[in-house]
C-alpha cells in the first residue's frame, strides 16, 4: 500500500471489479528518468554473449517501473482517491542510454459496490 490506495485498488481495466466509482478525479502520473551506468554497460555487455535474460538490465527496468508506479500512487492520494483504474506503462528513449518511464491512470473514489 503507497499513501493508502492499496495495490489491489490499481487495474488496467476501466472498472475495479467489487467497487462502483463514485468519483472520477482526473490523470495521474508518475515519471522517472533513468540512465545505465558504464559499469552496467559493461556487464550487460558481458551478459549479452552468453545469451538469454539480461538481469542488469530487467533489475533497472523493474525499478524504474516501480518508482513510477509509487509516484503515481503518490500523485492519486494527493487528489484524494482511493484507487486508479486504465494504469499504463510507457516508456522512451530520451537520449543515448537514458530512458523514462511513465506510469499513469484515472484517480478515482471507489466504494464497495
Amino acid at each position: 500500500m503507497a499513501n493508502g490506495i492499496p495495490a489491489h485498488h490499481v487495474t488496467t481495466a476501466d472498472q475495479l471489479h467489487g467497487f462502483r466509482i463514485v468519483r472520477p478525479l482526473g490523470i495521474v502520473r508518475g515519471i522517472t528518468v533513468r540512465s545505465r551506468s558504464v559499469i552496467g554497460n559493461l556487464g550487460a555487455a558481458l551478459q549479452t554473449l552468453v545469451g538469454g535474460n539480461i538481469s542488469i538490465y530487467t533489475e533497472l527496468c523493474e525499478k524504474a517501473r516501480q518508482e513510477a508506479f509509487e509516484l503515481m500512487l503518490q500523485h492519486a492520494a494527493a487528489m484524494g482517491a482511493n484507487a486508479v483504474v486504465a494504469m499504463r506503462y510507457d516508456a522512451n528513449d530520451v537520449a543515448e542510454g537514458v530512458t523514462e518511464v511513465l506510469a499513469y491512470g484515472t484517480a478515482v473514489q471507489v466504494e464497495a459496490a
